[in-house]
């Protein structure tokens, strides 16, 4: 296979690019519900030495495999509130997926990788995973790493029983990390695509086959078997949940996917166009370097539509071989353009860059939101990026509408997430993180009333357990003194009106503490929910 080199400066602002992607200011947006889950079960984890069952507010949390747990739980031996270093290992795993991708294109595609990798780190889908201390990235950088080395074991021309072997580990991973989701959604479709495509020989590799799958299930599996048998009835009791949350949960007709294409982001229109286009041309159609990747995004596509559950996250592992696609029309190009192909992406791409600062100036800058030295500096990037889109697309260039997004998208990681914060997070916000100031509440355990559902968001600001209590009877009451009372509504309010009359005779004082507001959105948005407005009311013995 002819082995294709890259100059190291390349190699260097990739990486650099890679590293902007996922890592500055990863702490700006605040967790959602999803993330929190993890984030509390790592802290758990590390503070009540729960690493091979994990609990979730003190309660058995056996949905997800730990592994993703286990490595965010890490970062609490070096800094326990740190949500960069929480996030700093989910882009870690985002960097090692950019790593074999980019193995992948070259080795085993035989394709510039250039092109593919700043496509899939300027896809929104990725950054954000990049970013978020949650299962997806972990299971699928996992199975890309696994891909690769199945791969090359197919391709190889020995036994290769090494990469089998590595392949199975990989694969393993990402099993321990989420299921069987990324094997379903990424190696299966991976696999029918090659079965179809490639038509490997596979004479001597069966072996080598059985190597993977025995290294996969054992290292994939043994936690759930240990779980099996040492937590028997409450695994069984997630199995039928996790069953009928699929089959139940989020569920969308098999064409809900057909908007597929937005995942992309801002390459939305350059996806289509890197699907349809090589239809035209009898001879682009049946190279491999494209042919592999689509059949293998398409496969994936299809599999993912046949789950009844179906969110638009899940579609980030199509995103791997899109990119692989969208980049191989771009090597293309740069030997035999398409001038209407191009000139119409790259006058898509300049007309929405353009917009940017003028969106900026006339909605962030009267609002105060960015100074006039962000602005001009946006300003000057969109510029200069239009100007070289109208150049290379005269020229019919198309690897500079690739740069211009990844610089667009460097300055707004680099220089931008601080305001990215005030547009998405509420700028009243008064967390309930703010509790652990309050001497009144240091080391005093905090309730919650049993009949409110208690967001993981609220567990994971708080810094600890939140238990539930029965706030209708005053025996309850008084076995849980001290305490520090969440409730949704005043003490008053939330009380039955015969309790709350008695708490003055049954001997249980009470003190108001603050009123907290976890809130992603502002009041009066339509998005604002009372289940993230808590107040904090202390409750002693009387004259204690």
């Amino acid at each position: 296979m002819k082995q294709r080199i890259t100059s190291p400066l390349i190699i260097v602002i990739v990486a650099l690019a890679a590293i902007a992607a996922f890592i500055p200011d990863n702490h700006v947006l605040d967790p959602d519900i999803m993330e929190a889950r993890n984030l509390i079960a790592a802290r758990e984890m590390v503070e009540d030495g729960h690493w091979m069952v994990p609990t979730l507010n003190g309660n058995l949390r056996l949905e997800k495999p730990p592994l993703p747990t286990w490595l965010t739980a890490v970062t609490y031996y070096v800094s326990a509130d740190s949500l960069t270093l929480q996030r700093g290992m989910a882009g870690l795993a985002a960097l090692l997926l950019v790593f074999y991708f980019w193995r992948f294109a070259r080795r085993m595609l035989d394709t510039d990788p250039l092109p593919s990798t700043l496509l899939l780190l300027t896809c929104y889908s990725v950054i954000l995973m990049g970013r978020t201390a949650t299962w997806d990235i972990y299971c699928h950088a996992f199975q890309m790493a696994g891909i690769y080395h199945l791969a090359s074991g197919l391709q190889s021309r020995d036994k290769a029983l090494g990469q089998f072997l590595s392949a199975g580990v990989w694969t393993g991973l990402s099993i321990l990390s989420k299921g069987p989701v990324s094997p379903y959604a990424l190696l299966l479709p991976f696999l029918i695509a090659v079965a179809l495509v490639d038509k490997p020989r596979m004479r001597g590799k069966w072996t080598g086959v059985a190597l993977m799958i025995i290294t996969a299930l054992a290292t994939g599996t043994w936690w759930f078997i240990y779980i099996r048998l040492s937590q028997a009835e409450a695994m069984a009791a997630v199995v039928a949940k996790e069953s009928g949350a699929w089959i139940n949960h989020n569920t969308r007709p098999w064409w809900y996917y057909w908007k597929f294409f937005l995942e992309a982001g801002i390459w939305a229109v350059f996806l289509l166009t890197a699907i349809f286009l090589p239809f035209f041309h009898n001879q682009r159609r049946k190279e491999r370097a494209w042919l592999l990747p689509c059949a293998w995004m398409v496969f994936s596509l299809i599999l993912l539509s046949l789950m009844p559950e179906k969110k638009p996250r899940y579609l980030l592992p199509m995103l791997i071989p899109a990119s692989l696609v969208m980049g191989q029309v771009v090597v293309w190009w740069q030997h035999k353009p398409d001038a209407r192909a191009l000139r119409l992406n790259s006058g898509l791409l300049a007309v929405a860059i353009a917009a940017l600062p003028v969106l900026a100036w006339t909605i962030l800058w009267k609002k105060g939101i960015i100074g006039w030295e962000l602005g001009a500096g946006l300003t000057a990037v969109c510029l200069a990026g239009v100007v070289t889109l109208y150049r290379a697309a005269r020229h019919l260039r198309p690897m500079p509408m690739l740069w211009v997004v990844v610089c667009l998208f460097c300055f707004i990681e680099l220089a931008g997430m601080p305001v990215v914060k005030q547009l998405v997070n509420n700028p009243y916000a008064h967390s309930l993180a703010l509790i652990r100031q309050e001497k009144q509440a240091d080391k005093i355990p905090l309730r919650h009333d049993k009949r409110d559902d208690l967001r993981p968001e609220l567990i994971y600001a708080a810094g600890r357990c939140i238990k539930p209590l029965d706030v209708t009877r005053t025996d309850s009451l008084l076995s849980a003194l001290p305490c520090v009372l969440l409730t949704r509504k005043s003490l008053a309010e939330s009380l039955p009106a015969e309790v709350y009359a008695s708490l003055d005779s049954i001997g249980i004082d009470t003190l108001y503490i603050d009123t907290y507001d976890n809130n992603q959105r502002p009041p009066g948005n339509k998005r604002h929910s009372q289940a993230f407005v808590t107040r904090a009311t202390l409750l002693t013995h009387k004259n204690q």
